[in-house]
């Protein structure tokens, strides 16, 4: 009998060890089982490396790759982690095996995000759920526009008092979705401002997804709720779930209660699922996660799920987790560990004050360059900060400096026009009565406008979609030739026996004159066309490939200072949001006062005070080396005259108590003084000061 390899496991410490192996194998036969699983990833503990494993070694084990479903929060996390569970696959059996390990490898197919497999089971069970098996995913950008358009049709926008704009609409929708809870709730929780138009928006709501069942269109948060409403049919979720023997979940503390609620309905009792993350980097509320869904998960099951913390670090230096842990020792609800270093050494972190903002701005640039200076790049030092506006400062002195630098996140690739004018040709193909998409293409047109688009759009929908129904409609005169060129292209490429090769070439040269009429720079707008082009050779299909873009949209390169590549090396400006999960050796977190840490919107509840702790302990444990906390002792008063004076001065954040303060080095700083020389005074008379003040009494 073949004796399975465990040289797989020689590089795991105890605790990654026990995570890895958790549960049995099956008797008289290959396969694994195990009851719930909970792995607490501390900061820097090696959790990818860990789940990796554990996949690898199921799958060595005897568990067949294509019934194991591996959930993680972006396409590039999921294709890391089958990256490293092949590696660890083929590298455990490649002598006994030979290229059996490649097949192996290869069969893990269900390894995506939770929306992305969401689209695929859907399309699937679309016959059960009464959904149109072809129907289009829209993304935030597309949704917010039609949440606009239904906005104007039911005259919200011409109220007298002002009415939410269609972003905040569609994250007051998103969150009444993904957090389970009533309208009402969702107002009253994150959009307080928004609370008196509570009935208007219900009926937005309800013409929104009206129209979205009528055009056969799903939005981002659509594909969990409806996979979450195929859970709630317990034949069905029973149908769902045995396809799997494994549920493995990456970063389970982002997840909502939708998500957890798909999870509980895939595998009621536990049997094969293994959740991994942090509670103490949960810090997404205002997406709708629920830190409660990895505090609660052991006591969910029966007898409760088995949990394995992962405390040693492989990041950070020891004095910068001595900082870390005594933060979040202080917070009341958790899964508790104390992080652990593997390296030596280390300096305390520092708490600097400075005068003002402009001090910050001045003290992070000289900073920075003197790191530069011993060896550590620019591209090894990041600044962080609570909101975007934090940094608009330190970004004018950074250029004063002649610093480049690159701030996160910036403008996504789909949202730029041109882009989005070429998407929603493909996306009108692929679904005829996606209103949204030929309302936008058909203005495209010379002479086109709103309501003969409209006029046209409706035709086709009473007529269900009939390519042959837009034969009959009569353009305006400016627009016929492109008209019937545009009717011959989709004509073309909607064929159902069209190759998907070549369509999107194929629409790119009918959108060529268009683009050049339509925007300035066409021949920089060009070239981002054709890297569409070459990206869609990736994807097999037309609806693969609109679908996998609306669900994990490619980030269009972020906002340098100067010329983008003047200098190879560049200092990372982000908030921390935005860096989960990233690291450097050198971090500055900026405006570490109350007010900031945690945030003054964030005051009025605990639960939203103890996110603000969690959201420091993030970026404090980006750090590897070296962790600069600064405080700005004075904050200038807004609208005033540009040369005014008036300033608060700033609190210490309530998160630095005494126990945490004695992990900190102390020190101020201020900015250099003028300095002149005083002419000589020997020569000058003297005044007695102090009995001219007598007198006056």
């Amino acid at each position: 009998m073949y004796a399975m390899p465990s040289a797989h496991l020689d590089s795991l410490n105890e605790a990654q060890h026990r995570a890895v192996t958790a549960g049995q194998a099956l008797p008289g036969g290959p396969g694994f089982s195990c009851g719930p699983l909970l792995i607490i990833a501390g900061a820097g503990t090696g959790k990818t490396t860990t789940l990796a494993h554990r996949v690898a070694h199921l799958v060595l084990q005897g568990v067949d790759p294509a019934r194991i479903l591996l959930l993680t929060f972006s396409r590039r996390a999921a294709q890391e982690m089958r990256r490293r569970a092949n590696d660890i696959v083929r590298r455990a059996i490649e002598n006994a095996r030979g290229s059996a390990s490649s097949t192996l490898a290869q069969r893990l197919a269900w390894a995506g995000t939770f929306h992305s497999v969401a689209n695929r089971l859907l399309r699937h069970y679309a016959p059960q759920l009464g959904i149109d098996p072809s129907f289009t995913v829209i993304d935030r950008g597309d949704a917010a526009d039609l949440l606009d358009a239904l906005r104007e049709e039911q005259g919200l926008a011409s109220r007298e008092r002002r009415f939410p704009r269609k972003d905040t609409c569609l994250a007051i929708y998103s969150h009444r979705v993904n957090s389970g809870r009533p309208l009402a709730e969702s107002l009253q929780s994150q959009f307080p401002w928004c609370a008196e138009w509570e009935d208007a928006l219900a009926g937005l709501f309800r013409a929104y997804v009206a129209r979205k069942q009528r055009e056969g269109i799903l939005d981002y948060d659509d594909l969990l709720l409806y996979w979450h409403l195929l859970m709630d049919e317990p034949a069905l979720a029973r149908h769902v779930g045995d396809q799997f023997d494994h549920v493995l979940v990456d970063e389970y503390q982002d997840t909502n209660a939708l998500q957890g609620g798909i999870l509980q309905g895939l595998k009621p009792a536990g049997q094969g699922v293994t959740v991994v993350g942090d509670d103490a980097q949960s810090i997404y509320s205002f997406r709708a996660a629920t830190v409660e869904n990895i505090l609660a998960f052991p006591d969910r099951y029966t007898p409760p799920a088995q949990v394995v913390t992962l405390a040693r670090n492989y990041r950070s230096v020891q004095p910068v987790l001595d900082l870390a842990n005594a933060l979040m020792a202080e917070a009341p609800r958790q899964h508790r560990k104390q992080l652990e270093s593997v390296r030596e050494g280390g300096a305390k972190p520092r708490l600097v004050a400075v005068d003002d903002l402009v001090s910050q701005a001045e003290y992070v640039c000289r900073e920075v360059l003197a790191r530069r200076e011993t060896g550590v790049t620019l591209k090894r030092q990041a600044v962080l900060f609570r909101s975007a506006s934090h940094s608009d400062l330190l970004e004018v002195e950074l250029t004063r400096h002649g610093i480049p630098f690159v701030k996160y996140g910036g403008l996504k690739f789909l949202e730029a026009a041109h882009v989005k004018d070429l998407l929603a040709v493909l996306r009108w193909a692929d679904n005829p009565r996606n209103g949204l998409a030929a309302f936008r293409v058909l203005q495209l047109l010379p002479g086109m406008g709103p309501a003969n688009a409209r006029r046209c759009s409706d035709l086709q929908s009473a007529a269900g979609g009939s390519w042959q129904a837009l034969g009959s409609f009569k353009p305006p005169a400016a627009a016929t030739g492109d008209f019937i060129a545009l009717l011959e292209l989709l004509t073309e490429i909607a064929a159902p026996d069209a190759p998907w090769e070549g369509q999107l070439q194929r629409v790119r040269e009918w959108y060529r004159p268009l683009l050049e009429r339509l925007y300035e720079q066409a021949f920089v707008r060009a070239a981002d066309l054709e890297q569409l082009e070459q990206l869609s050779a990736h994807y097999t299909s037309r609806e693969r490939f609109i679908s996998e873009l609306a669900l994990d949209p490619p980030q269009a390169t972020s906002d340098l200072a100067g010329s983008p590549l003047r200098d190879e090396d560049y200092l990372v400006l982000s908030t921390i949001h935005s860096a989960k999960g990233m690291e450097w050796d050198s971090v500055y977190l900026l405006n570490v006062v109350d007010g900031s840490f945690p945030s003054e919107f964030a005051t009025g509840k605990q639960a939203l005070i103890d996110e603000e702790r969690r959201l420091l302990y993030v970026a404090m444990t980006r750090a590897r080396d070296d962790l600069q906390l600064v405080q700005p002792l004075r904050f200038p008063i807004t609208q005033q005259a540009p040369r005014g004076d008036r300033h608060v001065y700033g609190g210490r954040s309530r998160f630095l108590t005494g126990d945490v303060m004695r992990q900190l080095e102390q020190k101020a700083w201020h900015r250099a003084a003028v300095e002149t020389t005083p002419a000589a005074t020997t020569s000058l008379p003297r005044v007695d000061v102090a009995a001219k003040l007598r007198d006056l009494f």
